[in-house]
């Protein structure tokens, strides 16, 4: 499980944007630059080249 005060001082490394915890797919969205970033080992992957696109399905979501 990700540190929730980690959670509060994280943003989007592209957009400076918060961001908002997926638990069920292990990942950090940001409505801004419409990417989501993987957590890995309970630590999240703030690169833009391991990021993928949100879904339009995804980010309607947000």
């Amino acid at each position: 499980m990700i540190d929730q005060q980690l959670l509060k001082i994280l943003v989007c490394p592209i957009t400076k944007a918060p961001l908002v915890f997926k638990k069920d797919v292990s990942e950090l969205w940001c409505k801004a630059s419409r990417l989501a970033y993987p957590i890995k080992d309970d630590i999240p992957v703030m690169l833009e080249t391991e990021a993928r696109a949100l879904t339009d399905a995804e980010y309607s979501s947000l």
